[in-house]
This record gives C-alpha cells, sequence and structure tokens, in this order.
C-alpha cells in the first residue's frame, strides 16, 4: 500500500502537539520577517538623517539657524537632530538665566542630550529582543515537536505485530518537519539580530561623538557668553 508523503498531508495528519507547535513556529516566524524589515528601514533612515544632519552641522552653518530647521520639521525628526534640538534648547534655556554659571550651563546641556540619546537608543532596539528569542528558542521549540512526533510514532509500534518502515515513516517524517519549520524560524532571526545589533551600537557610538564634539562648542559658546 502506498502511503501519501506530501508535506501538506504530513503536516495535516500530524497530531495536534504538533500542529500547534508548528504554528506557533510560522507565527514566529512572520513575525519576524515582519520586524526584520521594520528594522532594516527604520536602521537605513536612521543612518541616512545622521549623514545628511552631520553634513549640514559641520558645513559651518550657524547653530541658531540649524535650531530653527531641526525645529521647524516638528515631530519628523529623529536620531542625531532630536539630540542636537535637546542640547541646543538646554543650553539656550540655561544661558538666559543670569545666575547660571558656564558649566552649569554646559553640563545641563549634556544631560539633556544624554536623555534624549537615551530614548533613541530605546527606539532604535525596539524588536531585537524578540528576534533574540525566536533564533535562540525556535530549534528547540521544533526539536520538542519532533521528541513528540517520534514518541507517538514509536508508541503506534506497540499496537501492530510486525513492525514495518511504512507504519513509523510518516510519523518521523511530520516530526522532522516541524525541527525544519524551527530552523526556518530560527536562523534569519539570529542573523538579522546579529546585524541590527550592530548598526544599532555603531550608531550608538556616532551619537556620543557627537554630543562631545557638540559639547565642546557649547562649552566655547558658554565661556565667550560669560566672559
Amino acid at each position: 500500500m502506498q502511503i501519501e508523503m506530501s508535506y501538506w498531508h504530513l503536516i495535516s495528519n500530524a497530531s495536534l502537539v504538533v500542529q500547534i507547535v508548528m504554528s506557533l513556529l510560522v507565527l514566529a516566524s512572520i513575525m519576524s520577517w515582519t520586524f526584520i524589515f521594520r528594522k532594516w528601514k527604520t536602521l537605513t533612515n536612521a543612518r541616512n538623517e545622521a549623514d545628511s544632519f552631520e553634513k549640514r552641522f559641520w558645513s559651518g552653518g550657524d547653530l541658531g539657524a540649524i535650531y530653527k530647521q531641526v525645529q521647524a520639521k516638528g515631530k519628523r525628526t529623529h536620531g542625531m537632530e532630536n539630540i542636537f534640538e535637546a542640547g541646543f534648547k538646554e543650553f539656550a534655556r540655561l544661558r538666559k538665566q543670569d545666575n547660571a554659571g558656564a558649566m552649569e550651563v554646559l553640563h545641563g546641556a549634556q544631560r539633556s542630550m544624554r536623555v534624549t540619546q537615551a530614548r533613541e537608543m530605546d527606539s532604535l532596539e525596539t524588536h531585537l529582543s524578540f528576534l533574540a528569542t525566536v533564533g535562540s528558542t525556535s530549534p528547540y521549540v521544533g526539536l520538542f515537536g519532533t521528541v513528540w512526533g517520534i514518541m507517538n510514532s514509536f508508541r503506534a509500534l506497540g499496537n501492530v505485530e510486525q513492525a514495518t518502515l511504512s507504519l513509523v515513516a510518516p510519523g518521523i517524517a511530520e516530526a522532522l518537519i516541524a525541527t525544519a519549520i524551527g530552523l526556518f524560524a530560527a536562523i534569519p532571526a539570529v542573523v538579522a539580530y546579529n546585524r541590527f545589533a550592530n548598526q544599532v551600537e555603531r550608531l550608538d557610538n556616532r551619537y556620543d561623538n557627537f554630543s562631545d564634539e557638540f559639547s565642546t562648542i557649547l562649552q566655547r559658546y558658554a565661556y565667550e557668553g560669560n566672559a
């Protein structure tokens, strides 16, 4: 007797536990790819915006004019522009106070930039933990489905007098499909997580360098204003 061994037949006739495992893994894979494309777009935009702003910032233009341009964009600002806006705004506010010294003004601007940078990094790191979780757990979830399917196949052998390959092949095949789906979900998630984590770290370093360089400029303005 010929046994139907197509993938769809094996999946549709798998045990309930194995089908639940497969469904969870497919759902995790779909969500992972959704977050991968979103994160790729977000990080690409963040790099392009940082490149554009740094070019404008170091072109020698007036800081007040740059600040007004950034403010005019409203909520469309991201990343380095937000850090600059927060630092310059706090610097200008503290500088108007008669009792504020140069170091107090500078430290206030630096604190404001650090807080804004932390928020920007938190936004960039969104969903990275999900990709890491999928990448690390999916193979084990798939392995659980595999073990369960194989266990059911061997339990079925106890009810027959003569064991044949045709009796256990479907159960083992459906079990191995769970492992395959687990790897399909895990591998892209791991690759994407490692790549995105590296890009986020590089952006964080760029923001740190910009904050330090901008602080140097603000320090010069602070002492000139108090001279």
